[in-house]
């Protein structure tokens, strides 16, 4: 951490997008610390940590500034993405780690300052007295100022690439890289099975609902068997209207479309309704006519 970096226009600078990933991380890591604490209370009773939240929550971040600026001049996303913080105010060329004043302020505008703000709003919100109402808006009013400080530094911080917060601004620490980086050799392999396999997967969801399922199946089954390949047992039920082609069972309000073959009302009903080109699975004859059969079937030849 504390080797030399060597002259600080040597330096290699810390892209922009390296450290708004730092903040991400360092957000992140205090979204899960916080979750993992509040899991350990849930066999209490609800609303136990309500009241001492904001105190709760800068009980933690001090524990982390202890072990990651305080000790190490670096966040933890920081660490993971090889930067720390180097104190921008130091004249000498060397690498100058933070002095104890900017670690301390820096606990005091992080921790202490959302702490404050915490606490001030649950403190002055229920509050209807006058002093309290205009306590709570010089507060709100410095909050927004805050804010639109902290805008103004982040669009300097997009110009110029330091300083990514009011607070580095202010303490004048600035990031840079613990190591010198090395020149990154990318393999785009698996970039381009990635982007093959999900340019196929796209073209599939959008020709698959162009494609006449039914039909295809209906298709594939009048080539697979055919009429003439039936046995004679099938033959002769199938002369005798003994089953409907589609659903294979005894046929329900027998119809017929022009072909020698029958079908329940709904099963052909259903089909021709869904695909006006819908042709016989066993001949392959479109419907000309919807057409109920003109002999009757009664149910005592089944068992004939």
């Amino acid at each position: 951490m504390a080797s030399s970096i060597g002259n600080e226009k040597s330096v290699n600078p810390v892209l922009r997008i390296s450290q708004l990933d730092a903040l991400e991380l360092n957000k992140a890591l205090e979204q899960l610390l916080w979750s993992q604490f509040t899991s350990c209370f849930h066999g209490f009773k609800p609303g136990v940590l309500a009241h001492f939240e904001p105190e709760v929550k800068a009980f933690l971040c001090l524990i982390l500034w202890r072990f990651t600026i305080y000790s190490k001049n670096a966040t933890v996303g920081q660490a993971i993405l090889n930067i720390q913080y180097k104190n921008n105010l130091s004249q000498t060329e060397k690498y100058q780690p933070l002095s104890k004043h900017q670690k301390l302020w820096y606990l005091i505008f992080t921790v202490g300052g959302r702490w404050l703000e915490e606490r001030c709003y649950d403190l002055f919100s229920n509050r209807q007295q006058q002093s309290f109402c205009k306590i709570k808006s010089y507060i709100g009013f410095g909050s927004g100022l805050l804010k639109l400080c902290g805008l103004v530094n982040f669009l300097i911080f997009l110009r110029k690439g330091t300083f990514a917060t009011l607070t580095e601004r202010v303490l004048g620490i600035r990031s840079v890289f613990c190591k010198p980086q090395n020149v990154r050799q990318i393999g785009f392999e698996y970039m381009n099975r990635e982007l093959l396999w999900h340019g196929f997967a796209e073209f599939l969801i959008y020709l698959l609902p162009l494609i006449n399922v039914q039909k295809l199946k209906l298709k594939i089954s009048s080539w697979c068997l055919p009429i003439a390949g039936l046995s004679n047992s099938e033959n002769t039920l199938a002369a005798h209207c003994r089953e409907c082609s589609l659903c294979g069972e005894w046929p329900t309000m027998p119809h017929t479309i022009g072909c020698p073959h029958v079908f329940c009302y709904y099963c052909i009903k259903s089909n021709f309704l869904f695909d006006m080109y819908f042709t016989c699975p066993k001949c392959g004859s479109e419907v000309h006519s919807l057409q109920p059969l003109k002999y009757k079937i009664e149910m005592t030849e089944l068992h004939v």
